[in-house]
């Protein structure tokens, strides 16, 4: 069994290296506006151009699981700018897709909290569709639509949590087909918890992105490890191996914030349930210290007896 380690967006370790450079629709529109779309394709350069650095960081370090920053360019989907991102790129587009392929990442996207498809408000459910067509596009341009995956919650509640998941199940199909082609959903900490999230992935025939500190912020009524086999089942079509989102408390006080590194005793439990279904597993560490928790983390459960590290975010047991 191996379990493939991984991180979120920048590489702390790499000096200026953040992919999600912004800039506001406000100071978009203060710029004259001759300079309004150099600035933007500036920025969104930059972006690429520390995507391209952290992925030869990746390459470096034997990281072969990798989240793109949804940030990569700004204004994306603003409906007063909604500007070309491919045509002044294609070049770059390309590499950075070439560079996934040939090092061997597997590459993510993950929308913000905004893209749901639960709210009452059309307005609500078109952004979402909007948001998952830019991120679409984006892995398009880089040639791995196919392999990778574009991962979201289920949304909120509104009240009446019952009605908020047959709105879900009905405005996914507004979404293109090949866009939920390549969907995933994730237990959240609040509101939908892994059985609730599991029976829609089983319904919609999406993968299910299995995050065990929601979990523990947010537990059905089965144990964990009954539900286990199911996950696993739902990334049968896709022929991808699972993808578990790993996370630590904050602090008791604050245990649904996520810690600077992963405590490995938080961890440990899970690591070793695994080892009863001998299934391979990639690891999404969403610590705030991203590739440095990600990398202490891969050393810490190395030292389990048992197990090995068989590179340099790899593991097997």
């Amino acid at each position: 069994m191996k379990v493939r380690l991984g991180f979120v967006a920048n590489s702390l370790a790499l000096w200026d290296s953040s992919p999600s450079k912004t800039m506001t629709y406000r100071r978009f529109t203060e710029l004259p506006h001759d300079e309004r779309m150099e600035k933007l394709i500036d920025v969104t350069r930059k972006n690429l151009e520390h995507t391209k650095r952290i992925l030869y960081y990746c390459a470096a370090h034997e990281i072969e699981l990798y989240r793109l920053s949804s940030s990569l360019v700004p204004l994306a989907t603003h409906p007063d700018v909604e500007w070309d991102f491919h045509s002044p790129f294609k070049k770059e587009w390309k590499e950075l897709g070439d560079l996934i392929k040939s090092f061997g990442i597997r590459a993510s996207f993950h929308p913000n909290q905004f893209t749901l498809f639960t709210s009452p408000k059309q307005h609500v459910t078109d952004n979402a569709v909007k948001d998952l067509v830019y991120h679409y596009r984006m892995l398009e341009y880089m040639g791995i639509e196919k392999e990778a995956v574009i991962n979201i919650h289920i949304g909120g509640t509104y009240g009446d949590k019952k009605a908020a998941l047959e709105r879900f199940h009905e405005n996914l199909n507004a979404i293109p087909p090949e866009v939920k082609e390549i969907m995933t959903l994730e237990n959240d900490d609040k509101t939908y918890n892994v059985e609730e999230t599991l029976a829609a992935c089983q319904k919609e025939d999406i993968p299910m992105v299995l995050d065990i500190h929601h979990h523990e912020a947010n537990p059905g009524s089965l144990p964990l490890e009954e539900c286990l086999e199911d996950i696993f089942k739902t990334w049968d079509r896709r022929d991808l191996v699972p993808k578990i989102h790993i996370s630590s408390p904050k602090s008791d006080k604050a245990f649904r914030s996520h810690a600077d590194y992963v405590d490995p005793d938080f961890v440990e439990p899970f690591f070793k349930t695994l080892k009863k279904f001998g299934q391979d597993v990639d690891f999404m560490i969403e610590a705030k210290y991203k590739d440095l928790a990600m990398l202490k983390l891969t050393e810490d459960l190395a030292s389990i007896r048992g197990v090995k590290r068989i590179s340099g975010g790899v593991l097997e047991f």
